[in-house]
């Protein structure tokens, strides 16, 4: 973290702490727009592969998405889906195995991210995103889902028609948006107080308690065969979470646990990613 990210973060703690003492509700609406709101967007340059990919865009929420689509048509579809301030040209490694397997591929910038438009994103939002995606150009039967997007890919499959043939991989998904919701707090040492009207902000937005946003409960209406990575050493979606999961023995989940990877490195590992393209 250099100077100018950490002067920044000093001035966020500090305007949310006068914030708190004047009006909860106020600091807890300017929270969760900056909890929905990337800090950071992925330009970096396309991959060649994504150069040779058909491109497609589509608008939702008022803002373009813009993804790829590779080896079209074929008989069976996967869709890469991403996390937070994260792009799809991250998973370059990826789409060569997969049309090596058959598959078209589908990727996409979620809003917010990468070259797609808009300033914000939601778990709701996501979820309706790959909705629509697998709308328009599926029916997807293969998700390979990281971070943040295997939150929104499991929200997604709850309300989409599927058999136990599909599959779903599973990247250090955010297993529980309350934990997502705890360490931010910490992070920006708001006072815990707020967190109650933020609860109500999230309420008034979706309807329903961040509770609900969970692939713990969403788990329980995936009839696909899910192999799940996770990383021991994970520190931005933990392993506690995970293990809860675990401990409910869903016979359609395989656990695959790997030492030392972290968060993000553990999809660009060769074994990992020989496993993910084996699988699915």
């Amino acid at each position: 973290m250099n100077l100018s990210q950490r002067l920044a973060i000093r001035y966020i703690r500090t305007k949310f702490k006068l914030l708190s003492t004047i009006s909860k509700k106020k600091a807890a609406e300017k929270a969760f727009e900056l909890f929905c709101t990337p800090q950071s967007r992925n330009k970096k340059k396309i991959p060649r592969v994504f150069e040779e990919a058909e491109k497609l865009h589509f608008e939702i929420d008022g803002a373009i998405v813009r993804g790829w689509r590779f080896n079209h048509p074929a008989e069976r579809k996967v869709l890469i889906v991403h996390g937070y301030e994260s792009s799809v040209i991250n998973f370059d490694r990826y789409i060569k195995p997969l049309i090596k397997k058959g598959y078209e591929v589908l990727a996409f910038d979620a809003p917010a991210h990468g070259r797609s438009g808009g300033k914000k994103i939601t778990a709701p939002l996501y979820k309706e995103t790959i909705q629509k995606i697998n709308k328009l150009y599926g029916p997807v039967q293969s998700y390979m889902a990281h971070s943040f997007g295997g939150l929104a890919v499991s929200l997604a499959l709850t309300e989409i028609s599927h058999t136990s043939d599909y599959k779903l991989v599973l990247v250090a998904p955010a297993t529980e948006t309350t934990t997502a919701i705890d360490t931010f707090f910490r992070f920006l040492q708001i006072d815990p107080s707020v967190k109650p009207e933020f609860e109500k902000v999230i309420i008034k937005k979706g309807g329903v308690s961040s509770e609900w946003y969970s692939i713990k409960r969403a788990m329980k209406h995936i009839q696909a065969k899910v192999r799940w990575f996770h990383d021991e050493d994970d520190d931005t979606t933990p392993l506690r979470d995970v293990l809860k999961v675990k401990d409910q023995n869903y016979p359609n989940i395989e656990f695959v646990f790997t030492k030392g990877l972290g968060h993000r490195r553990i999809y660009r590992d060769n074994k990992v990613t020989k496993s993910i393209v084996e699988f699915l």
